[in-house]
């Protein structure tokens, strides 16, 4: 995305208060402001994950969900979910959905760089294969959900915060196969 992005800041009750360009916000102070997390799985029943690019500014290197990213100043955050899902993983996702709508956390990167974000988690589907940009992600896996959640019991310092903190609230490791969700 580029740098002229701008966040949407947010007071404590999660209403916007006003805009900031993204690339001031994050530091050992951040504001909270407007962000999603979507997990993607394929017909399978496989969850995407992804390896962080190491340029991030925040947990470089280390697997997260399959993205997540800012909506813009007045941007409806589902539109801000698809165009990060095809920018970031040249992926067109169906079936979106909100899992999370009050998901929220604070979490500070080794660097000392905070995270401080009201994120609504999305879960949706797609038939692609993710086409990586670089610039945001350097490997991606298709896991089954069972074999995620072993993982990151037993190595959450592998993975990002949030996705550690979301796996604990989802039901993404019980959710039935598409096509019984269809019937």
């Amino acid at each position: 995305m580029p740098d002229t992005d701008h966040v949407v800041l947010l007071d404590d009750d999660g209403r916007a208060i006003g805009t900031a360009p993204k690339s001031s916000v994050h530091g050992p102070d951040t504001a909270l402001h407007l962000a999603f997390s979507c997990h993607v799985l394929n017909g399978e029943g496989q969850v995407l994950i992804t390896r962080r690019a190491l340029s991030k500014r925040t947990w470089p290197g280390v697997w997260t969900n399959s993205f997540c990213g800012h909506p813009r100043p007045a941007e409806p955050v589902l539109s801000a979910v698809r165009r990060h899902a095809d920018f970031e993983l040249g992926l067109t996702l169906s079936d979106l959905r909100v899992a999370l709508p009050l998901f929220r956390y604070r979490a500070t990167d080794a660097n000392g760089i905070v995270e401080h974000e009201v994120c609504p988690v999305y879960t949706a589907y797609t038939d692609d294969e993710p086409v990586l940009n670089p610039l945001e992600a350097i490997d991606a896996r298709w896991v089954r959900p069972e074999a995620l959640a072993v993982s990151l019991e037993a190595t959450p310092w592998a993975f990002s915060p949030w996705l550690v903190l979301q796996a604990q609230q989802l039901h993404l490791f019980e959710t039935p196969s598409r096509e019984r969700r269809a019937s």
